[in-house]
């Protein structure tokens, strides 16, 4: 079999699908893997490397399209000069992407018209077999990490509590809401930073996960009797819970220094849980970092891509925040890549048995038809 690997178009995106490393481990295992040259543009995974590894290179995606059977892709295939990249896949190839089908509507229709079987990594079911290949979870550990750094350099005082000749300066007052991976991991990195940080989630399970970083878990009253699904993620909580949650939560929004929004709901819009008499609370110079934003954002006042100052309080609306990390963003990524490769092509040939949810899950599109059927009647919709 032979795999395409494109260079990504989409603005700002650095990551790329298998890195040099990967692509070594495959193609020890018969398969060839094809990359599109960069040429000489300036990438932190240089064509070089990907020869070394024992990929050929392809002189455009145009070229790696035809060639290509099965094409891994960090993006979803999106508009080009005259065209489209799905135009670009031959019929009956196999895609591998964060493809995001429900907010990418376009693009699925044309990757069924094309008869692609597209494969999205963002919709892999949260079984301990699929752990390895878990991009959502990859990514928002980058995502939680950076996001503090961004906020450590924006807040105008330092994180960690100081004892000077000058005198005591007080740590930094962090409330982390919503203690999923990207959470877990923006608590785990404020207290590196030598901050007091305190977390909410919907959830009573993560109790436990929060306090070993260091964290304290805030407004118990606040949890919900059915606030995990099957999966083990969020619930989306009615208005009245949102409400009583955001009202309970006011003292400690209030008190911090920065706030961190992680919640999402799958398909959705992201959950208010910072409204705008919330934040008109907040000292001056306070920040509210907001990794949903690309959904909507956790912030009533949140702008996806800006940041918006309001009464002194900046509220940064944070995308593509594991793309500003390509190296070990494509590193871990690529590993989960590697892994499904693995699940689907185990002996050079692909292997479809829809009787298997880790093989069925993710599959969107298949021989001209949408076949996840939360995807189908979404666009239907």
């Amino acid at each position: 079999m032979i795999i395409g690997v494109p260079r990504e178009t989409a603005g700002g995106e650095r990551r790329i699908a298998l890195v040099p490393e990967s692509v070594g481990r495959l193609t020890a295992k018969g398969l060839e893997v094809r990359v599109e040259s960069a040429g000489s543009a300036a990438t932190e995974f240089p064509d070089a490397d990907f020869e070394a590894a024992g990929a050929k290179l392809a002189p455009d995606a145009r070229a790696l399209g035809e060639a290509a059977e099965l094409v891994a892709k960090v993006r979803p295939p999106g508009p080009l000069a005259g065209g489209h990249e799905a135009d670009l896949l031959a019929d009956g190839t196999v895609l591998l992407s964060v493809l995001q089908p429900l907010s990418s509507p376009d693009a699925v229709r044309r990757l069924a018209e094309r008869r692609v079987s597209a494969f999205a990594m963002d919709l892999m079911p949260r079984i301990t077999r699929a752990q390895s290949m878990d991009v959502l979870s990859s990514q928002s550990t980058i995502a939680g990490y950076k996001a503090v750094l961004i906020a450590a350099t924006a807040l105008p005082r330092i994180m960690p509590m100081m004892m000077t000749a000058a005198g005591t300066l007080k740590p930094a007052r962090v409330l982390v809401l919503g203690a999923g991976v990207a959470g877990l991991q923006a608590i785990a990195t404020a207290r590196r930073l030598g901050a007091v940080v305190e977390a909410f989630d919907v959830r009573a399970a993560v109790k436990e996960q929060v306090e070993s970083l260091g964290a304290r878990f805030v407004a118990q009253e606040a949890l919900g009797d059915d606030a995990e699904d099957a999966g083990g993620y969020a619930r989306e909580l009615t208005p009245e819970q949102q409400a009583r949650q955001r009202e309970i939560l006011s003292d400690h929004m209030a008190a911090a220094d920065m706030i961190f929004c992680t919640a999402l709901v799958p398909g959705r819009r992201a959950p208010i849980l910072v409204d705008r008499a919330q934040a008109e609370r907040m000292r001056p110079g306070a920040l509210i970092m907001d990794l949903a934003a690309e959904q909507g954002g956790n912030c009533e006042l949140t702008r996806p891509g800006e940041v918006v100052e309001h009464r002194g309080v900046r509220i940064h609306g944070l995308i593509d925040l594991a793309s500003s990390v390509p190296v070990h963003a494509s590193q871990m990524l690529s590993r989960n890549f590697e892994n499904y490769l693995m699940h689907l092509v185990p002996d050079g040939e692909l292997v479809l048995d829809l009787e298997d949810e880790l093989t069925r899950e993710p599959l969107v599109t298949h021989e001209g038809q949408i076949m996840n059927e939360r995807v189908r009647a979404a666009l239907e919709g």
